[in-house]
């Protein structure tokens, strides 16, 4: 027994169970890591598989039959006795079952029979197949439709007649119906470069001539003939806006002529407007490598297409690009703001108590919750300079604000505000980590400190300094709270970045990934429907990060290996 004793006594004095112990700490945090990422993403993207579409036959609470075709996304147990509670017909409880298995079954059709989602229990279907033939129409507006396609009335809605009026049935009404769809979504194509290039520039031309005009009519610059140049350029535009306007109505009048009626499972005629379908499949018709492609596809439209139907439909690219824009702004103000505090701090201060107080608020700021960083930005940033800015730079556009409102540069700056705490301290630490032997010989050689300092301390602090970038980065691109405050909105109607001078507009609101979670998650009008898109848009927002991550470590790392002889 005492020779046991004293080998594990031994044992534990070696410090071997501490390092089993920290092993198995991160082995456990590793797999909890992956099983989270794996979750999110089988929540998420298995929403983009084109599932079977089933032809249900139930019996509803009254006893009556009915007959819904649906995809059945997610099987759920419940206790019998809260089953009961519910007001539950005591005849679907089966014998001395302490448990009901339901399914929630998508049953789309929202404008004619909502809601589009709901919970049928096992005991209450009589009867589930899945039928050849049956359409899934992905629609603009009101979710997907479901049914057999019945008739397609070919310029149904035409105003003039170009073309014949015809109803297609029999074998050519499926590929028939799939050309007219794409023939639609050309026309859609077209509209929105027009409405969002030409017509868009032109408006905002004049909008621009207004300010300046009223600029010019205030007295803040001299006319000098300006006002007759400025009603020709005008009156240019407006010709050319009219021109565009006639584009445009006549693409409309391309657009809004077809008609396909659909038949639902209760046997119901449900007409829709080829112009509100964006998308169509027969999922119980396509093999697996068609629905492979399918599946590609949809996830390729989530990633570059723009939002619908309260977020809850569409894809999520506005977001994309304002959350990777906005950390990119944040990284270019947060780091010489930080590189240059730091340096003060160790290189030219006099180390004493000041610096020492210094420090300590710095690393308080660090713990300083996220929401009051916002309530500061939307103070001093908004509302303190950006009201100065407009009242300077553009009093033509007063009381409407230009920076005096929530946009990119406030909540990029807001958020470098944030995380310079983090990019300070890290900085001042690979600053410590350089031998003062280095400085000295650099000074000895004739070097002034300027020198030493761009040329020697500078370059082997890089690592340092990327690692606060890293940290900054991944605080700040999951933030959410102050962004709501600064600039972030629920559906931008433009882009940060486009075709107008000065091309990049920092005044402009923007999405965000994290918000725009946040908004599908919990300000959704349909949970269901939004559900798969929060854990798909979750994992999006982990991966951009990593990809960012990954970009600095890289580039650390190459720093690292190249100035570690030096520091050796």
């Amino acid at each position: 027994m005492s020779k046991l004793r004293n080998y594990f006594r031994g044992w534990f004095a070696s410090g071997e169970p501490w390092i089993w112990l920290n092993a198995a700490a991160v082995g456990i945090s590793v797999t909890a890591v992956v099983g989270i990422l794996g979750l999110i993403a089988f929540k998420g993207f298995a929403h983009f598989w084109p599932s079977d579409v089933a032809h249900i036959q139930f019996t509803d609470a009254n006893g009556n039959a009915q007959q819904v075709y649906g995809e059945l996304i997610e099987l759920d147990s419940i206790p019998v006795q809260q089953f009961l509670e519910a007001g539950g017909n005591p005849q679907w409880v089966p014998d001395n079952a302490e448990f009901m298995d339901r399914w929630l079954v998508k049953t789309g059709n929202r404008r004619v029979s909502p809601p589009d989602f709901r919970w049928l229990f096992e005991a209450q279907i009589t009867a589930m197949d899945t039928p050849p033939g049956v359409v899934v129409l992905e629609r603009i507006e009101w979710g997907n439709a479901y049914g057999m396609v019945s008739s397609l009335q070919i310029n149904a809605h035409a105003r003039e007649a170009e073309e014949a009026k015809q109803t297609v049935t029999g074998e050519t009404l499926p590929q028939t119906l799939a050309n007219r769809v794409d023939r639609a979504n050309n026309v859609r194509t077209q509209i929105d470069a027009l409405e969002k290039g030409a017509l868009n520039h032109i408006n905002y031309q004049l909008e621009r001539l207004r300010l300046e005009r009223r600029q010019v009519v205030s007295g803040n610059t001299p006319q000098n003939g300006r006002l007759e140049e400025i009603d020709a350029e005008v009156a240019a535009l407006q010709a050319d806006y009219e021109v565009r306007e006639a584009e445009l109505r006549e693409l409309y009048e391309r657009l809004d002529r077809d008609l396909v009626v659909l038949t639902d499972a209760a046997g119901r005629d449900i007409s829709i407007n080829i112009a509100d379908v964006l998308h169509l499949w027969f999922p119980n018709n396509m093999t697996t490598l068609q629905k492979s492609g399918h599946y590609a596809t949809a996830i390729w439209r989530f990633l570059s297409e723009d939002p619908r139907e309260a977020n809850t439909e569409g894809g999520i690219f506005p977001a994309i690009f304002g959350t990777i824009l906005m950390v990119l702004l944040m990284s270019i103000l947060v780091t010489p703001f930080g590189v240059i505090a730091a340096l003060y701090l160790r290189e030219y201060a006099r180390q004493g108590v000041f610096v020492r107080v210094i420090r300590i608020a710095v690393n308080n700021l660090a713990g300083v919750p996220s929401i009051v960083y916002g309530v500061f930005g939307l103070g001093f940033f908004v509302y303190f300079l950006g009201g100065n800015i407009d009242a300077l730079f553009y009093p033509e556009a007063l009381p409407a604000p230009t920076f005096g409102t929530p946009g990119l540069v406030w909540a990029s700056l807001t958020l470098a505000l944030l995380t310079v705490p983090v990019v300070i301290v890290s900085t001042e630490e690979g600053l410590t980590r350089i031998p003062r032997s280095l400085r000295e010989g650099s000074l000895a050689l004739g070097a002034t400190k300027s020198e030493t300092l761009f040329r020697i301390i500078l370059p082997m602090a890089s690592p340092a300094i990327l690692t606060g970038v890293i940290l900054a980065v991944a605080r700040a691109a999951g933030e959410v709270a102050p962004l709501m405050l600064v600039g972030v909105v629920k559906l931008a109607p433009t882009l940060p970045l486009d075709g107008n001078f000065p091309y990049l507009h920092l005044e402009r609101k923007f999405m965000h990934l994290g918000f725009h979670i946040y908004d599908v998650g919990f300000q959704s009008p349909n949970v269901e429907a939004a559900r798969p898109l929060v854990y798909a848009t979750a994992l999006l927002l982990v991966i951009i990060i990593v990809a960012l991550n990954l970009t600095a470590i890289t580039l650390r790392s190459r720093l690292e290996q190249r100035y570690r002889g030096v520091e050796s």
